[in-house]
């Protein structure tokens, strides 16, 4: 039987042949896409850009609309032309783009940054 790893909560420790292991594998490959080497374009965008591509990835602030709505501070990325959501886990670290900075996830929520 899988486990679930409790930092990424990634999937892990199939047994040969089991139900579901495609399915499962795909979710973990997108999933370390989406957050090892986080980078974000914006984290302040209150509604999803119009013409986004496959990869753009963006901090969902509060008060966000759209298909954003009700995701604050999770990390949005577009794949395969949809909106994959990751809620963060204290200690991520990313770098905004827009800003050139670099924050880190804290209890309370994406810090403000420091400058690079």
């Amino acid at each position: 039987m899988a486990s679930i790893d409790p930092n990424l909560g990634l999937t892990y420790g199939w047994a040969q042949g089991e139900h579901n292991w495609n399915g499962g594998m795909d979710a973990d490959l997108k999933r370390l896409g989406a957050v090892v080497g986080l980078s974000v374009k914006d984290r302040d965008l209150t509604a999803p850009p119009a013409t986004p591509v496959d990869g753009d990835r963006y901090i969902v602030p509060a008060g966000a609309t759209g298909a954003w709505a009700g995701k604050t501070g999770q990390v949005a990325v577009r794949i395969a032309g949809t909106w994959e959501y990751h809620a963060p886990k204290v200690g991520w670290l990313c770098f905004l783009e827009d800003e050139n900075k670099l924050s880190v996830y804290k209890a309370a929520g994406w810090s403000p940054g420091i400058a690079l």
